[in-house]
């Protein structure tokens, strides 16, 4: 598949334009012109780098890209190793954050609620481009139940605070660094709040508006979407995916 094509079909699935966002969305590094054999991962690490490279890829297509806002704009270091082993290599590199925790079959969120069998029922937010959603565990369970589920689904012990002494029915979720939604969780009346990590007060949200409180590792909860996306690329288009996990313990 030519590249032009390619970017065009990631752009008409994620839409990317209709979120606002703190890098930018699609192509980031130009390499080779033909998509031919693509690895997908959480972040485009260098260790991703070099197993593409190893594999002889011409793309990668990552959830965690580069060019965040705020951070430094000089190619030096670290980021010219990894963007110096890109271009040498004529290798494409497509980043997509929220608008892939936010598609609602593959993204982030969306992945998740069926790894942990949660109806997803909408979002937490106003609007149709929500971050946090919310939904309703198939099978109500004791929060302790919840907590050894997330462990064997997402192969990561969570860190938990449980302070209701009843089963969770209703739950809200955003993967990666979506900490600071719980506030508009409980506000809601949420049984209990998800996400990848969590900050020092996210302890004392848990416990002062009584809401069960899990935080999964950043890099866990975010595996999902992106093999997801990847998968339907294959299924597809008949293109050559192969995702690869670094693991990341945060």
């Amino acid at each position: 598949m030519k590249r032009s094509d390619f970017t065009q079909m990631l752009s008409e699935l994620l839409k990317p334009d209709a979120i606002r966002d703190f890098a930018p969305n699609g192509l980031q590094v130009e390499g080779a012109e033909q998509v031919q054999k693509i690895i997908t991962g959480v972040t485009a690490s260098q260790a991703l780098i070099d197993a593409a490279i190893a594999l002889q890829a011409d793309t990668i297509l990552v959830h965690h890209g580069y060019f965040w806002k705020g951070e430094s704009q000089v190619i030096t270091g670290m980021k010219k190793r990894r963007i110096a082993s890109l271009l040498k290599n004529d290798i494409n590199l497509y980043g997509y954050h929220l608008p892939l925790d936010i598609h609602p079959e593959l993204g982030n969120n969306a992945q998740l609620a069926k790894l942990l069998d949660v109806e997803l029922l909408g979002g937490l937010e106003d609007g149709s481009n929500s971050v946090p959603v919310y939904g309703r565990l198939n099978s109500p369970m004791p929060a302790e139940k919840f907590a050894e589920k997330i462990a064997t689904a997402l192969n990561r012990k969570p860190l938990d605070n449980i302070v209701r002494n009843k089963p969770i029915e209703t739950i809200a979720w955003c993967t990666g660094g979506g900490q600071g939604y719980i506030d508009l969780a409980a506000s809601k009346g949420i049984d209990a709040y998800l996400t990848g990590e969590a900050s020092e007060q996210t302890i004392h949200s848990s416990n002062e508006q009584a809401i069960d409180f899990f935080a999964a590792g950043h890099h866990a909860t975010e595996r999902y979407g992106v093999k997801a996306l990847g998968e339907y690329l294959e299924q597809q288009y008949g293109l050559d995916v192969t995702f690869i996990d670094i693991d990341n313990p945060v």
